[in-house]
């Protein structure tokens, strides 16, 4: 298994290679290690994927600061990968709040995680420009000598406050101060993302699934993109097969679907950490 600083400093070249990377996220061990056997180069956790598998809201605060890090404690442990965290917005308002949550990221084996501008109030859904910038502080201060790869996300696309400008400004504020990666979830266009990566010169983690839009790697590599992640679109993908699976049986009772499946000890294979596809 890879030291924790050995994960960092993979972590790190990943985002100074030649071109983009693609960073899945598990919701889980088991999934953690079939991504890793098919030769994924980092993973990410969703907050969105544990909250489908624990049958709670996500992004309501009913997964709290010791919910999330201890799944991503399975998964760390799990894989050799370098393992990076939804952190969502701190777990708290203030700064001192997201300093707590990125020191105990990284005393669980994390190598990188996200602190988010939202918060989580629809009739104030993201934190006022100072206030984001204080907790963004914050957080950089917490990582300052740690292993640990810091995103800073705005989240006005998925909150109601769609503008590029104000996007950028935010990005370019945490970039100033010193966050390592930067991300706008739900940016609209091929434009929008080129425009984003062309306003800031830290790497840009550009997230897909998220949207009815898709781009290719290679399209994303051309605007500019040096991160690639999916959210919980995997974990959405496999309750998509368990639903059509199971209205096959209540529908027509035909079992049909169990051809597409895993064979079982292809499944054990890959979630207890076989190699190969």
């Amino acid at each position: 298994m890879s030291s924790v600083a050995e994960r960092y400093q993979r972590f790190v070249d990943l985002h100074a290679g030649p071109g983009p990377f693609v960073m899945p996220n598990p919701w889980d061990a088991g999934s953690a290690r079939l991504l890793e056997s098919l030769g994924f180069p980092a993973l990410a956790t969703t907050s969105a994927g544990l909250a489908f598998a624990t049958g709670v809201r996500d992004g309501t605060g009913a997964l709290g600061r010791d919910d999330i890090l201890a799944n991503a404690a399975t998964i760390v442990a799990a894989t050799s990968l370098p393992v990076s965290a939804d952190l969502e917005g701190g777990f708290g308002p203030s700064p001192d709040d997201c300093a707590v949550t990125i020191r105990a990221a990284a005393a669980v084996g994390l190598v990188g995680g996200s602190i988010e501008d939202a918060t989580g109030d629809p009739a104030r859904p993201l934190y006022e420009h100072a206030q984001a910038c204080e907790r963004v502080a914050a957080a950089v201060e917490a990582s300052a000598g740690l292993p640990f790869v810091l995103t800073a996300r705005t989240e006005g696309f998925l909150h109601g406050k769609a503008d590029l400008d104000v996007a950028i400004e935010r990005l370019r504020e945490f970039e100033r101060l010193g966050a390592d990666v930067l991300y706008a979830p739900g940016l609209p266009s091929l434009e929008a993302i080129r425009e984003v990566c062309a306003a800031v010169t830290r790497p840009v983690n550009v997230v897909m699934g998220l949207l009815p839009e898709v781009w290719s790697v290679d399209e994303l590599a051309d605007a500019g993109v040096r991160r690639i992640s999916v959210g919980g679109s995997l974990a959405r993908a496999a309750l998509g097969a368990v639903h059509r699976a199971a209205a096959e049986i209540r529908d027509h009772g035909t079992f049909t679907y169990a051809a597409g499946a895993l064979p079982g000890p292809v499944a054990t294979r890959l979630t207890t950490g076989g190699a190969g596809a």
